[in-house]
Parts: C-alpha cells; structure tokens; sequence
C-alpha cells in the first residue's frame, strides 16, 4: 500500500472551487473553547495559541481560508480604503468567522462557507481583515447575503471580540475596526488574499 499523507490545512487544501463566492474553511477555534487554537504554520497540525484568561469568547466559527496570504494586495486594498497608516499585510492566511446556529463542538475541520462581509481592523499597521460568513444550508443564517441584513447585536458582538481579544486588563487597545464592510467588499479582500498567496506560495 501507499503511505497516504495528511495535507496541510493552509497549502494543502484549495481556498474553494467557487471562491470568492463560495469559501472552503478551516476552523480552529469554536465558541465553547476556553484555549485559543491556530494552525502551526510548519507542521499543519493545531496547537494551543494561549488560554482565554478572561470571559472574551469567540462567539462564532473562527478559522482561516486555505491558500489565502495578507500581503501587498491587502494592504493595498487598506490603503484605497483611507488606512494611511497602514505598512503591510499581517503575513497569515485570512482570517474568517462563520455564523451558524449548529453547535459544532471542536474545530481542526473543514466547511464551505458564504461571504457575507468584514470587517478592516489595523492592527499597530497591519492591515488584519476579518471576513464574516455563514456556514452553506445553515438553517437560521443560510438565507444572509449581505452583513447588512443581520441584527445590529449581531455585529456588535463580533466587533467587540476583535477589538478586545487580545487586550490585558487596564492596556490600551492595540486594534482599531475602521470600516464594516458589505459582500462585495469581502469578495475582495478575498480575491486580493488568494493573488498575495500565490506571489508567495505559488509556482
């Protein structure tokens, strides 16, 4: 027999056949993990990032976007945006959130997913998207095509994890969310995300 071989959840697995449309998704973390998990960038196997030392809990599928890279492209796009400040990409794959109402209980998994918008966070310069989507045939989220059409509290609640999930007691923030931005956006930072992959990564 031959030896089969695992394959990398960042360089192994396409970013989806119907991308930007339609996205394949690693998650790492779900809503119930009091650890934050992410992908060894070398082995491709999950490795605890860090305990949640407070009540921040992620409160949706959090992961990334196979073959995706936060370089030029992103920044760029950060820049035409009004992101003066920004100098770079953050050099990691896309980060991505999925909304569905199916209690998933751990990651290290792969599901297709809808862009449905994001948020532009700068990150002391670096220019660090966070795509939302919802997970394909979800019953209470599947219908979403656009950010604009969840509730208010919705938004609220994911923004608040980002702008304070890495933050001690008492520290100043290091992030900052300067625009929440719609489907076609998201598509493009998508597409953006899978061209820096490929200047780095491809042939």
């Amino acid at each position: 027999m031959k030896p089969t071989y695992k394959a990398h959840p960042w360089h192994g697995i396409s970013a989806g056949e119907k991308a930007p449309e339609i996205v394949n998704v690693f998650v790492e973390i779900v809503p119930s993990d009091t650890i934050k998990y992410e992908v060894d960038k070398e082995s491709g196997y999950l490795k605890v990032d860090r305990p949640q030392k407070f009540s921040n809990i992620i409160p949706a599928l959090y992961g990334f976007i196979p073959k995706t890279y936060c370089d030029e492209s992103i920044k760029e796009l950060a820049v035409q945006s009004g992101a003066t400040d920004v100098t770079e990409g953050d050099h990691d794959p896309l980060d991505i959130c999925v909304l569905s109402s199916h209690h998933i209980h751990s990651g290290n998994l792969l599901m297709d997913a809808i862009p449905i918008g994001g948020f532009k966070m700068i990150d002391k310069g670096e220019a660090d998207d966070k795509i939302i989507a919802v997970m394909v045939g979800d019953q209470s989220y599947g219908h979403v095509k656009d950010i604009s059409e969840l509730p208010e509290a919705e938004i609220s609640r994911l923004k608040h994890y980002f702008l304070t999930y890495k933050n001690m007691p008492y520290e100043k923030a290091s992030c900052r969310i300067d625009d929440i931005y719609g489907a076609e956006h998201a598509k493009k930072v998508i597409t953006a995300s899978m061209s820096d992959y490929e200047k780095k990564y491809g042939k």
